[in-house]
């Protein structure tokens, strides 16, 4: 070796010496001339073993057969750039990247070449570890029966998901962007992007209904809520949303209100009768119209106590009350039971009635109007019967998205975090930044389970399941207290065993309420409590934060208390809300424990 080239090996030495990748210089003759300890380490060889030794002695045959072909051609002069899987002898199967650059002697011929190169072998199994990730969220959507998509920063549709897609009949190419716009009814276009791209500026959820074509070129109805989506480093990475198809639900809706239509006009057109009732002799008379509804021909004038044998069974306490209610400062009522007809059949009947008294308060007559209120009725159970359904479809859909992120994302993630562990402690040797970007990988790992926990312990609660509603609610609150850097005080008075129906309405409706408030009040403390009295369940929840004005519009709040309330409506429940600007908000949640089908009790 000549001076000259000494010196260029010195200052070679020199440059490369804090750098993180492994640099070698090698002659024509295939040895090593050269190699920084990063190089070293790397083949787990010490430097008196490379310098001056043969390449294929240092790296083994299958390396240096897998190389050479590089090797003969930066000799040409040419600078070589390449990826890929090698295997060394020493150090096994690695994916390395590297830059052969040839030198050259004072003549100018090619003497040999300087190599830098890089280990991506854990970079490339971090990559196909996120990618394998990817594809499992998008199996997950591919099998979820709603239509998920999602956005980028820019607004831009970037995903659809396979249900999406079999329900436009489009391909994924055609929908991204703005595509998916072209399948919104052009009445509700306008108002679809308005609503997103106010919320998206807004960096707020979602949610809206607009008609969307479906692949044999109907227009369904389509209820989407979209969320934002943030990265590790909580900047704004974009939306996801999930839509379902609603259109049954719209035509019970329709339904209803055309039956109350029909109510308006039976009324107009007599399908109602007068009543008197001579409290002193108990004789009930009735107006000539009752044969329109009753369809049979019975007595105008018979005893009260015949009326109440008709009267459903189940029915017959609930119209006494009412009755019994009845007082000189409130003589008026309001009762809504099952009259059984001569032919069999049952009729929904609405009484309002007006009670008179004497000069001691006692009532002497009462007086009113029954209208048939069957079809209401029908169409009432029938949008109760689809709202349950979509309720226990979302539940279900919970569940099952909920488990397979604790039984299968969570334990998956779990292992990286641990092999990422592992491989730290058995290479200390690794330079000082592979070994912090290596922690920031665990810790960004350690973070997505925490998250993914997290997700699905509140898409599906194990202890509510197994643990009862009093450990479940007090779990949650514990959880999402500590998520949201909250104080939730949490109290119990006693809760007997509940049926899983109602058990699951209060603890979403816990749910609901503690994220609003969290999202809207500003409060840093909040109560939660549970408790048995006169007959119900009784839930409160309650904050000390900035309020709300009830009588307001409601805006992004409504729907998510509209879900509470049918929720609650389900199981017979009432929710009262009593809120003030400034003043905190506090909700109230009754549900009988024993109730009558589709008679919710009355909260005053």
């Amino acid at each position: 070796m000549d001076e000259n080239e000494a010196q260029a090996l010195d200052m070679l030495e020199t440059v490369t010496k804090q750098m993180a990748a492994a640099v070698t210089r090698c002659s024509r003759d295939f040895r090593y001339l050269w190699a920084n300890q990063t190089y070293a380490n790397w083949i787990q060889r010490p430097l008196n073993e490379i310098i001056e030794r043969p390449i294929l002695e240092v790296l083994g045959k299958d390396a240096f057969e897998a190389l050479l072909p590089h090797f003969k051609r930066v000799l040409t002069g040419n600078t070589v750039r390449y990826e890929q899987e090698t295997n060394f002898q020493g150090i096994g199967p690695r994916r390395i990247s590297a830059v052969y650059t040839p030198t050259f002697d004072a003549n100018g011929a090619t003497n040999g070449w300087v190599a830098v190169v890089l280990d991506t072998t854990e970079r490339k199994r971090a990559e196909e570890t996120i990618q394998e990730s990817e594809q499992r969220f998008r199996l997950v959507a591919d099998t979820a029966p709603v239509l998920i998509w999602m956005a980028g920063t820019d607004k831009l549709c970037t995903y659809f998901n396979k249900p999406w897609l079999n329900f436009t009949g489009r391909a994924m190419e055609s929908e991204l962007g703005n595509g998916w716009a072209e399948g919104v009814h052009s009445e509700d276009l306008r108002r679809c992007m308005e609503t997103y791209t106010q919320a998206f500026d807004r960096r707020e959820s979602f949610q809206m209904e607009y008609r969307l074509r479906r692949n044999d070129g109907e227009y369904r109805w389509i209820f989407d809520v979209g969320v934002p989506r943030y990265s590790q480093d909580q900047s704004f990475a974009g939306y996801i949303g999930s839509c379902i198809d609603v259109t049954e639900l719209k035509r019970a809706e329709d339904t209803l209100r055309k039956s109350e239509e029909r109510f308006r006009l039976a009324a107009q057109a007599g399908k109602m009768y007068a009543y008197e009732w001579d409290v002193t002799t108990d004789v009930l008379v009735r107006s000539s119209e009752y044969a329109n509804i009753l369809g049979a021909k019975e007595p105008e004038r018979f005893a009260r106590q015949e009326f109440m044998d008709k009267i459903h069974p189940d029915d017959r306490a609930r119209f006494t009350a009412a009755i019994s209610q009845l007082t000189p400062d409130n003589p008026t009522s309001e009762v809504t039971y099952r009259f059984l007809s001569p032919d069999g059949a049952l009729t929904w009947l609405k009484n309002r009635g007006r009670a008179f008294f004497d000069g001691e308060g006692r009532m002497k007559r009462v007086i009113g109007m029954v209208a048939d209120v069957t079809d209401y009725k029908q169409a009432e159970e029938a949008v109760s019967g689809m709202t349950r359904k979509l309720v226990e479809a979302q539940e279900q859909e919970r569940a099952h998205i909920g488990r397979e992120l604790h039984d299968n994302i969570s334990q998956r993630i779990a292992l990286l975090a641990i092999e990422l562990n592992q491989f730290q402690e058995n290479n200390s040797d690794l330079p000082s930044e592979a070994r912090g970007h290596i922690r920031a990988l665990h810790r960004m790992t350690s973070d997505i389970s925490a998250d993914v926990h997290a997700l699905s312990h509140e898409l599906h609660s194990s202890t509510l399941e197994y643990l009862g509603l009093v450990t479940g609610m007090r779990s949650w609150c514990k959880e999402f207290g500590e998520r949201q850097k909250l104080e939730i005080a949490f109290q119990s008075h006693n809760v007997p065993e509940l049926p899983q129906e109602i058990s699951l309405c209060l603890y979403r409706v816990l749910q609901e309420a503690l994220q609003n408030a969290a999202k809207h009040s500003r409060a840093k403390r909040m109560e939660v409590e549970l408790a048995e009295k006169a007959g119900d369940i009784h839930l409160i929840v309650r904050d000390s934060g900035q309020g709300f004005d009830i009588n307001a519009p409601r805006g992004n709040r409504g729907l998510g208390l509209t879900s509470m309330q049918e929720r609650a409506r389900l199981v017979g429940g009432t929710i009262v809300i009593d809120s003030k600007p400034m003043s905190g908000t506090t909700i109230h949640v009754y549900v009988p424990l024993q109730r009558t089908p589709s008679q919710p009790k009355a909260v005053h």
